[in-house]
């Protein structure tokens, strides 16, 4: 069965690199200056997309959490809500990053978190959702982006696998363009939390569906392990600097990690081959080095008829392999051979010995 998605003309397959999100999230601090900056470093790193968070925040939050107090050394506002809405971009930012994506290359798409901000996004044209884990439940959310018609990326933190059949299975009977990322909803994700095996659970449960990572750890071996799991798509948190102020910039890779981290996504694909056992050119050189052939032991004259002890296994690895030791054994010399000298097929006379 063909396991293959497609976002913004990219194919997404088993047989492909893996699929980078970097995940931008509101990592440029509500400055439009910054979210640029971004993009640019992003594509610069080898990313496939840049990704976005959309809120409508008095829909999206009860009063109560949106006046609550949140004064701290990340609260870019007085109370929660403040400090949502001053990090929000609306429709004249995301104009213009469609824009600079547009130029650079890039797919630009968002976490829809509610209906409003799903039906912004759609006005936009977005080419692909994501949807987080918090709305794994969120039935109406979950069919109301589906009819969109375009690819859903459901993430799964603080899920059991009954949640994921089901948010699966309500999109599914609306739209088949569906991956599922494996994530913890830690941040950051230590590694004893990943439980990264659930990536072959869902690409057993889920045979014909693109499964990949979310991945809120720290550092960049976990999307390798999750590519050789099977993870063809992985999201990673993104920043400028990790000394900025806000929750995500500690967990998220810096522009030489990106690099780092694609790069050897890029490698893991190639180093897996096609499975084929078989000699390589690369090899020639060093086998020929350390391996071994048949030589003299000592100087055999000229009819001599080679036994077990007249024979030396030696380095280098350029004549008769020891694999033909039997056929060598008993055989009469038709001209005489040095010690350390190869032994060779048209120095022996292939008939049979009549034994005397």
């Amino acid at each position: 069965m063909t396991r293959e998605l497609t976002i913004d003309g990219r194919s997404i397959a088993d047989e492909a690199d893996c699929y980078v999100i970097a995940e931008i999230g509101h990592n440029h601090q509500g400055d439009i200056e910054k979210a640029r900056q971004l993009f640019r470093r992003a594509k610069e790193c080898g990313v496939d997309a840049v990704k976005l968070q959309k809120r409508d925040n008095r829909t999206l939050y009860t009063e109560a959490m949106y006046n609550r107090l949140y004064d701290h050394e990340n609260s870019f506002g007085r109370t929660y809500g403040e400090h949502r809405e001053f990090l929000e971009f609306g429709r004249t930012e995301y104009l213009e990053l469609q824009q600079v994506a547009r130029e650079l290359g890039l797919t630009f798409f968002a976490t829809a978190f509610d209906i409003p901000s799903a039906d912004f996004l759609a006005d936009l044209d977005a080419p692909a959702y994501k949807l987080a884990s918090g709305d794994l439940l969120n039935v109406p959310l979950l069919r109301h982006v589906a009819r969109f018609q375009k690819p859903v990326i459901l993430s799964t933190g603080g899920a059991s696998l009954d949640d994921v059949r089901r948010a699966f299975d309500t999109i599914a009977a609306i739209n088949p363009q569906i991956a599922i990322l494996q994530c913890t909803a830690a941040y950051p994700s230590e590694p004893e939390q990943m439980n990264l095996g659930v990536i072959q659970t869902f690409r057993s449960e889920f045979p014909s569906t693109v499964v990949g990572l979310s991945d809120h750890s720290n550092g960049i071996a976990m999307a390798v392990v999750s590519y050789m799991l099977g993870g063809r798509i992985i999201e990673k948190h993104f920043t400028l600097n990790h000394t900025w102020k806000g929750t995500d910039h500690a967990l998220s890779l810096e522009p030489i990690g990106m690099q780092k981290m694609i790069r050897d996504l890029h490698r893991a694909r190639m180093a897996v081959g096609d499975g084929v056992k078989r000699p390589l050119p690369v090899e020639a050189g060093a086998l020929q080095k350390m391996g071994k052939k048949l030589v003299a032991a000592r100087r055999l004259p000229a009819g001599h008829v080679i036994e077990p002890s007249d024979i030396a296994v030696k380095s280098p690895g350029d004549g008769l392999p020891p694999t033909e030791l039997d056929t060598v054994i008993g055989r009469r010399l038709v001209r005489p051979l040095d010690a350390d000298a190869s032994i060779t097929i048209d120095i022996l006379d292939l008939a049979p010995q009549t034994v005397t």
